[in-house]
Parts: structure tokens; sequence; C-alpha cells
């Protein structure tokens, strides 16, 4: 039934005949694959050795997707199964970290309902989302707040103080200075560090499940464009996290543009008006309270330019600048937490799409061969069937569309030919790509 669903559903053939022949491939072109495994089958934290991300000393670098959606699936028990299905396949297809929203705020299923407020059910919801994802050997990017209206977000927060009497400001943006608004957020902050999960016992500070925590989804503070009030908030928001918890690695959730200091701005950003938005890739990633940078890629929605070549063209030298900042600037990993190529483009094509991902995930490839800070790669987004209220132009049924999934599997393998498998990885690795121990 679960094989059914995944490959397709409906009860059709056509996908295991599918699945079988994207195994055959993966097998003769990595049929001479021997991969060590790490570990014992006990979890560690995953921990930062300089440019890179280690898990139990050994460089660990990951293929990943987003799916924002989870905790919001898993307040609601009929759409609970969802959430299995898409870690099930996740880790089916050799991925080992999953990013997604710890934070509703205000909306439905929300988890936060009011400041200082928590709906218990929806607690317990994230709760299921960590305990599944250790069961699948996948571990969680856990984003914090949004900087988009969506599930609340900044938006949100002002909402709040201005209605209590207690906001400087309507402005969006003052969610990053007003004196209660941070109150709030870090009251937030704490409770959901420090919450004891329901189903294992573990509080979420001691769970090596969770990869690491995201402050605030692609940041921007268009009221300061020198970027000084928002620097000043990741610096306050980073220290009280870390006072928190010492376990885990914390980003902030950049989309990588350059600042108006920055020579890169008129040379690597995708239009002047990136310099413009108060971020700065450096000056943000490199707080000591920050342990690796975070990075988007959506050059159909930055740029002007409908050339699709044109966007591949950038997207090579986007990735390889901050590759480049992550090995000499900042000495830390980068992680390209977000990407995607929509399908609003005029002239879209899944191959196109293709063509897109293959050249991110190549170069990530060749940041893995040659030890390089381009640590790990998390497409947006991965949804399982039936989930049409969820998907945008750039959500994707991986199983849909053979050589789509072909390419995300052989990503998969070849990483872990590179650096050895994760013995959370050994049952699926060994069937995909032909594995010995």
């Amino acid at each position: 039934m679960v094989k059914s669903r995944m490959f397709g559903g409906n009860g059709v053939l056509y996908p295991i005949v599918a699945f079988a022949s994207c195994v055959a491939f993966i097998y003769l072109s990595f049929g001479d694959l021997w991969i060590n495994v790490h570990g014992d089958g006990k979890w560690s934290f995953v921990e930062r050795n300089g440019t890179q991300f280690v898990v139990d000393g050994v460089p660990f670098y990951f293929n990943g997707w987003n799916s924002y959606w989870m905790m919001d699936h898993a307040a609601d028990e009929f759409r609970r199964g969802k959430v299995r299905e898409m870690l099930q396949t996740g880790a089916r297809m050799g991925l080992t970290v999953c990013r997604t929203w710890a934070f509703n705020d205000g909306e439905y299923n929300a988890l936060q309902i009011t400041p200082g407020r928590f709906d218990e059910r929806v607690f317990r919801a994230l709760d299921y989302v960590i305990a599944e994802s250790r069961r699948y050997g996948i571990r969680l990017m856990l984003c914090l707040v949004n900087n988009l209206q969506a599930y609340g977000g900044k938006t949100q927060y002002v909402k709040w103080a201005w209605e209590e009497g207690v906001g400087l400001s309507s402005s969006n943006d003052s969610f990053f200075y007003d004196p209660s608004i941070r109150r709030y957020f870090k009251h937030y902050v704490k409770t959901v560090l420090t919450r004891r999960n329901t189903l294992t016992g573990v509080e979420y500070r001691d769970d090596p499940t969770i990869f690491g925590w995201e402050l605030i989804n692609e940041p921007r503070c268009m009221t300061d464009k020198s970027g000084d009030t928002l620097q000043d908030w990741i610096e306050e928001m980073s220290t009280f996290i870390k006072e928190i918890d010492r376990n885990h690695l914390l980003t902030v959730g950049l989309e990588g543009f350059y600042g108006p200091k920055s020579r890169k701005r008129s040379t690597v950003n995708p239009e002047i008006w990136a310099s413009d938005v108060g971020t700065d890739f450096i000056r943000n990633s490199k707080l000591s309270t920050i342990d690796f940078a975070s990075v988007h890629i959506y050059p159909d929605h930055w740029t002007h330019n409908p050339d699709f070549e044109y966007k591949l063209r950038f997207v090579s030298k986007w990735m390889i600048s901050h590759i480049e900042d992550g090995d000499k600037e900042l000495k830390k990993p980068v992680m390209f937490t977000e990407f995607g190529l929509s399908t609003e483009n005029p002239d879209f094509t899944p191959a196109q799409r293709e063509r897109f991902y293959k050249v991110i995930l190549d170069i990530m490839y060749k940041s893995a061969v040659k030890s390089k800070s381009g640590a790990g790669s998390l497409v947006w987004q991965f949804l399982v069937e039936g989930m049409e209220e969820n998907n945008d132009d750039f959500g994707i049924i991986p199983w849909r569309r053979q050589s789509t999934y072909q390419l995300f599997v052989e990503h998969s393998c070849r990483l872990a030919r590179v650096q050895g498998a994760l013995s959370t990885q050994l049952y699926y690795l060994r069937k995909m790509c032909t594995l010995r121990k």
C-alpha cells in the first residue's frame, strides 16, 4: 500500500516499472560503489569543524529538501499520514535533511495563538514530526519565524503588539527593533527550545534529530538599507539562543544578497535592488554566534532577464561565489537552503527544471569532492499526492517524473561515495547504490 502511494498511487503498474528502471540506471552508474558506513545507529549532533559539517568526526555533505507544511499537517489526524509518507519518501531517496517550519503564529492550527499562549495539540504535532523524522533517519532544519506573512510571521507579531497598545510602529520592520516584540519572540524561542517531546521524552535542545535552528526565513528590513537594524537583531537573538542551546548549530535564514558596502553587490547580486533590502550575506553570517551561512537560489524571481541560459549562468556564479565566501571569508559551511524554478516562466518545461537542478547538484558534488564549504542543498519543495492546496509554482511530487526522481537519488549515491554513508542511510542506499560494507 505504501509503495503504491509512493510511486504514483491509483494502483497502476507503470510507476513500479519506472522505479525498476531508475534502480537499474543507478546500478549501471554506481555498480562498483564501495561505501564506508559511519556510526552505530546511535545519533550524534551535527557539529561544525571549520568549513565542514561533521557527524561523529566525519564530514557530512547532504542532499535534502523542504516540506514546510509538516507541523500543520500533523496537527490534523486526517492529514497526519502525509508527514510519514513524505519522510518515507525522503529516506528512500537517500535524503538526510528536511527543512520545515517550527512556527505558526495566530493562524489556523497556530502553535502560538497569542504571545506566550500555545496550543498543546499543535505542539504535539511538532513532537510527532520530530519523532517520525528520527524514525526514518532524517534530520530537521527548524525555522523559528517567517519574514513573510504566511503562517503569521513578523506581521503577526507587529499586529499583536499594536492590538495590545505597546507597539512602537505598525511597520512590519518594527519586529526587529520594538522591545515588546523582541520579548514576544524570545519567549517563543525559549518555549520551543526547552519543549520536552511528549513522544520521546527528550527536550528539543537535547535532540540530535534536529540538525539546527534557523532564526528567520528570508529576512529583509526595507526601512533600514544600511543593515544595522537587522544586524543588531541577529546578534541579540543568536546570542539568546546560544545561551539556551549549546548543542545545535544556528543560521540566519538569508537569501544570500550582498549588502551596500560589499564589493560583490554589483558583480554577483542578481540586480541592483538586492543590495538595498537591509541584509548583507557576509556581515550577517560572520557573527561568532552564527555557525553556518544560508543562501537561496531563485533567479527567475530575482532577475528580469527571461533567458534560461542566463539563469543557469547566474546560478553557477551565485553558488561558486558563496562557496568561495565560506572557504575564505567566513570560514564556515554554506548551506543552500532553498532552490527552485517556477512553472510560471513562459518557457517552462520539466526538462528545463531538471537542467536547473543538475547545475546545482553538480556544484554541490564538486564541493564535497574538494572538501569545500558548500555543504548541502535543500530543494524547494517536495510534496506527496493529494496536497494541491500546499503546492506553489515550485512544488514537485518527485516520483511523478522518473528522471527527476533519478536525479536526486543519483546525487545521494555519489555523495555517499565521497564521504561514506551514515548508518541511518544504509538500508535504503544499499538498495539504490549497490553498496557493499
